[in-house]
């Protein structure tokens, strides 16, 4: 797992290979500042490392499915003797890890 300093470096990095950047102001279009390339190089690195922190959270929730459909996998489970449901929030889990 990457360190805030180490997301920071690859964000340098790409926002540099960017370069030139603009920005829209009162229909005029400008480049970038030097405050304003330090802004996106913080906020691309910020936006890397929350992804890295909690990215799992969202491919969890969307590969869980419906409480709907956990719910029928759970009453099938129960009618059949089967682990479906277990099985699945298992492999979700496993394939979307949370960091260490």
């Amino acid at each position: 797992m990457a360190t805030l300093e180490e997301l920071t470096t690859e964000a340098t990095a790409e926002i540099e290979a960017a370069k030139p950047m603009y920005k829209q102001v009162n229909n005029e279009r400008l480049e970038f500042t030097d405050a304003d390339y330090a802004q996106a190089i913080t906020d691309l690195a910020n936006s890397k490392w929350d992804t890295q922190q909690f990215g799992y959270i969202q491919a969890r929730q969307e590969a869980y499915g419906s409480v709907q459909d956990q719910l029928d996998m759970q009453y099938w489970d129960g009618v059949n003797g089967t682990t479906i449901w277990a099985d699945h929030i298992a492999q979700v889990k496993s394939d979307n890890p949370k960091p260490s």
